[in-house]
């Protein structure tokens, strides 16, 4: 098929999987994909490392949330199964694996406060975004899940493992894994996956209760303050061994493939 010259002088770009505003000294960060539950895609990956990967140092707060019913239904499946048809060894699950870790590591390692506002449902991948954020307030409707076990893979994805062992402890977190149950927004709060939950009519105002007193916090004591709780948390991690998450799930999905 021939382009015309008003093609070639104007491509059309794929639509946007992710929507910000900025009011302020506060970015708004959305995962615009409704139709699908927000499902985590390439594109999407792609997209949250161009907002991402460069902070504004004059953004103070990050809010993090979903379009839609669901904050995020996990990864797309039918990608993943795409991948494994191009090539049965995993390297585009390692790519994408790779864009996931840096995605979750520009949250959590953000000089701005990061909240993630969540409603319907967060899914694995979903779960481990919302992780990655400093400060998670969940509609009392929300629900939860990690069921990558159940689908032949390991709980590999952008450091949700160590995230979730340190936030609500190795025994439970052991429990949700290797279940795959689902558990709600109260359940959430008891293990401090969520700090809060309300109505969700009135999620976006408990964003703001956050963001206001946060915002007005001199900038040098903020950014340093936050880099005082990531360094602090780390050695309670234990090993982190993320970096090895691309690789992990690339190989149990091809091994599972070949089966």
């Amino acid at each position: 098929m021939k382009l015309s010259l008003a093609q070639y002088l104007s491509p059309q770009r794929r639509p946007s999987t992710v929507r910000t505003e900025r009011e302020g000294a506060v970015l708004r960060v959305e995962l615009d994909c409704p139709d699908t539950g927000n499902a985590v895609t390439e594109a999407m990956l792609d997209d949250l490392l161009t907002v991402l990967a460069v902070p504004d140092p004059d953004v103070r707060v990050l809010v993090l949330s979903g379009a839609g019913d669901d904050f995020c239904l996990g990864g797309d499946r039918n990608e993943f199964a795409d991948w494994l048809d191009d090539d049965p060894t995993g390297r585009g699950i390692r790519i994408a694996g790779d864009k996931a870790r840096r995605v979750c590591e520009a949250i959590s390692g953000n000089h701005a406060v990061t909240i993630a506002r969540i409603q319907g449902r967060a899914i694995g991948a979903g779960l481990a975004l919302a992780l990655a954020c400093d400060l998670r307030v969940g509609a009392d409707t929300a629900g939860f899940r990690l069921p990558e076990l159940a689908l032949g893979l390991p709980t590999a994805w952008g450091g949700v493992l160590p995230r979730l062992i340190h936030e609500v402890g190795a025994a439970r977190a052991r429990e949700l894994i290797l279940t795959g149950r689902a558990f709600d927004a109260i359940e959430a709060h008891e293990l401090s996956v969520l700090q809060r939950i309300v109505p969700e009519r009135e999620l976006d105002d408990a964003v703001t209760a956050w963001a206001k007193p946060i915002v007005r916090r001199p900038e040098a004591a903020l950014r340093v303050t936050k880099a005082l709780l990531n360094s602090y948390a780390a050695p309670t991690r234990l090993a982190d061994p993320s970096v090895l998450d691309a690789e992990l799930m690339a190989t149990v999905a091809a091994a599972t493939r070949r089966r």
